[in-house]
């Protein structure tokens, strides 16, 4: 029986088929599995055959239905193994296969794709122009060396055209796959040294044969990067049910650089806007932390539980080795905060939460008849105590109170004051603290604790923009300061929880090894334009709070629709507007679990959830965590969607009540400072829920929208 492969490229052009083509891609490898290998070159109905004048004579081409072929490399060797490449049009078909050629890669020993016809004609007039050139890109590098690293004779007489990164990039769909990345990376600087320990010696399997002349089974077992092998008859359908979530660890030589430099001497930053791949550098970088000695243990932390879980399952499937995972704890800040004080002091108080927080200031404001708001005096606390560590009155009488627009002399700060030992007492009278409280006792226990037992070799932290002073102390004091104590990924733009920080200020300082990414790999560029829309005007501080970040030559490479942004009467159109419009994606092949919508509040979610479900479209909450293989819309809060990404993405209720919501806004009046902090967190907000869309975006509201819609669909 015939043994199948999926190729990368036959999952990109699978994944937007619709149901109807998809169905007939199952029904056609279903019988591919079935006939023998006599049999299916037989068979009528899957036609089988070959491609005139194709530049791999492997080419074959089989029927899915009368306008659709699928593309076949079939083996020459006597081996069983056939790999399916691409789903296209009939006529499509053909052209495509006659100007591709697979190869094995002579380095890494994997199978890699051409297109041959293409580099053939473009190289002999590059070679013109490249002749009077001043400089040429790869000229610092002999051919021996090039040929070391897997690169043959075609794609090297093409690669010593070459002129500049912008020309190689543009050479990138033409060139196999490892001898593309290998050029990649000596352009960004790599030395052949690092590239060959990075990418052969990473890719290349121990037992791969010396020789090119491998069978196509055996370069399709060396590429499993790259080629999905079905290995049991049940497993066809498992694979074709489910989307193609095959996790994506590839890195761009800018990324990779950063990720895998061989040491920093202190701690280390990496910014982007949504999609640049920040999270897959940190965990790259756990990888190398973890593969340059076997004992040391890495801390990788980030905001929330969801996102915990998520590096979690990732760095899993990235490292696919038990031993080097048990040598890193994944978890938030405030969860590893805790365990520290309970291991530390033998238990520790129950945090409580914002809500909760807040009318225990109400009660404080109310028995002192104080003249601020609950939310002032929390902000205080937070803003001010918290972040600067302040433990006593005189401590507070002379804080700088930076940030904070409301000016309080010595007889107003004694009064909150005041309010603040209230404040704490209750909470300590009821065993109870804040996060942030429990972070800044984890800090002031691990100053000075034993951290080979409490603590870690290296902390590595994501979505770093969250975090507070409070909870960056724990963190500076769960690592020994030192080379490569600290990497941090993080975006300015994404932040949604009122974090102000100045890391060289709590003994962090990552001058000198900061590094930007701009490209984004998730989303379209015009879902990307709409949504840098949403933040035109307004300032946004460094990660670091040392100066204004910004989004100049933030872009993607992906091309698609236009976001669309539409208003309704009332809610009830507006939700039978998003059913209609989930109904389209679905329409075109878009599985449910792809998809996602997300409000400000869960009132508006349980609207969409019943009208979906009363639809027949199925749907999930996203706090409740389902699966990757639960079918379902995804429905989440705003807030919720940090760090997720979807096929489609709907943002319903951007109203001016809610985005921005008055409640969570200091009154200008009380603070103008506070107030344009909270309006730009809300701004934020609303960039983060649209950046979540990888290829499309969907915005509503009913009655007066957000403002902030205003920049975004000018």
């Amino acid at each position: 029986m015939p043994q199948l492969a999926f190729a990368n490229s036959f999952w990109q052009s699978f994944d937007v088929l619709e149901k109807p083509v998809k169905a007939g891609v199952r029904k056609a490898m279903e019988k591919f599995q079935q006939l023998t290998i006599a049999e299916l070159y037989k068979d009528k109905g899957l036609h089988l055959e070959s491609v005139n004048n194709a530049r791999d004579p492997r080419m074959r081409t089989i029927r899915v239905s009368g306008f659709w072929r699928g593309i076949v490399l079939a083996p020459d060797d006597g081996s069983d193994t056939f790999l399916l490449l691409n789903v296209v049009p009939h006529d499509d078909a053909y052209t495509w296969a006659a100007k591709r050629l697979y190869t094995v890669n002579t380095a890494t020993r994997a199978l890699e794709v051409r297109n041959v016809a293409a580099i053939e004609q473009l190289t002999p007039a590059l070679e013109e122009a490249a002749a009077v050139a001043p400089t040429l890109l790869f000229a610092r590098h002999s051919d021996t060396v090039l040929r070391d690293l897997g690169i043959d004779n075609q794609v090297l007489r093409a690669a010593r055209t070459i002129v500049d990164k912008p020309q190689l990039e543009a050479f990138g769909t033409l060139l196999p796959e490892d001898q593309f990345e290998v050029l990649q990376c000596l352009a960004e600087g790599f030395t052949p040294e690092e590239v060959y320990r990075d990418i052969v010696v990473e890719r290349r399997p121990a037992n791969a044969a010396e020789e090119s002349s491998e069978s196509l089974a055996m370069a399709i077992a060396n590429t499993t990067s790259r080629i999905t092998l079905v290995t049991r008859p049940d497993e066809l359908a498992e694979i074709l049910d489910k989307p193609f979530a095959a996790w994506r660890v590839f890195l761009h030589p800018s990324q990779r650089r950063v990720a895998y430099r061989v040491s920093y001497k202190g701690p280390a930053q990496v910014t982007g806007g949504p999609g640049t791949g920040k999270t897959v550098v940190a965990l790259h970088r756990v990888k190398h932390l973890l593969s340059r000695s076997p004992d040391k243990r890495v801390l990788l932390t980030t905001y929330t539980n969801a996102l915990a879980a998520t590096l979690r399952a990732n760095l899993a499937l990235l490292l696919g080795d038990d031993e080097q995972l048990a040598r890193v704890e994944v978890t938030t800040v405030n969860a590893f905060a805790s365990r520290a004080v309970r291991a530390l002091a033998g238990r520790v108080a129950t945090p409580i939460g914002d809500a909760d927080e807040r009318q225990v200031w109400r009660r404080v404001g109310r028995r002192l008849r104080l003249p601020w708001s609950e939310q002032f005096l929390a902000q205080e606390f937070r803003h001010v105590v918290l972040a600067r560590d302040v433990r006593c009155r005189e401590d507070y009488r002379a804080a700088n109170r930076r940030g904070r627009g409301l000016a309080l002399g010595a007889r107003h700060r004694d009064q909150v004051w005041d309010a603040i030992e209230m404040f704490q007492a209750e909470l300590s009278a009821a065993g109870n603290l804040t996060h942030l409280q429990v972070c800044a006792q984890a800090a002031q226990m691990l100053d000075g604790a034993d951290l080979t037992v409490h603590g870690f070799d290296h902390v590595v932290v994501d979505e770093a923009q969250d975090l507070h002073p409070a909870q960056w102390r724990v963190l500076r004091a769960a690592a020994a300061p030192g080379p490569d104590d600290m990497f941090i990924t993080g975006d300015p733009h994404q932040r949604i929880y009122d974090a102000r920080v100045s890391l060289s200020a709590l003994g962090i300082s990552v001058a000198g090894r900061s590094s930007r990414l701009r490209i984004n790999y998730r989303s379209t560029e015009e879902i990307l334009a709409w949504a840098t829309g949403v933040m035109v005007g307004s300032r946004v501080d460094e990660l670091g709070g040392e100066g204004e970040d910004n989004l100049a030559g933030y872009r993607s490479l992906l091309h698609g629709t236009q976001p669309n942004a539409q208003g309704h009467p009332t809610q009830q159109d507006e939700v039978a507007a998003l059913v209609k419009r989930v109904g389209e994606w679905l329409g075109q092949g878009v599985r449910p679990s792809e998809i996602a919508v997300c409000a400000r509040f869960n009132l508006l979610l349980n609207a969409v959830h019943d009208e979906l479900t009363g639809a027949g479209i199925p749907a999930v909450r996203v706090r409740d965590q389902p699966d990757v293989d639960v079918d379902g819309v995804r429905l989440a809060t705003m807030h919720a969607m940090k760090g997720l990404e979807f096929r489609c993405v709907a943002v319903v209720g951007a109203t001016a009540r809610a985005v921005p919501f008055a409640k969570e806004v200091t009154p200008s009046e009380v603070d103008q400072v506070q107030h344009d902090s909270d309006m730009l967190r809300e701004r934020c907000l609303l960039f983060v829920a649209s950046t979540r869309a990888r290829e499309a975006l969907h915005v509503s509201w009913s009655g007066q929208p957000s403002p902030f819609l205003s920049s975004a669909s000018a």
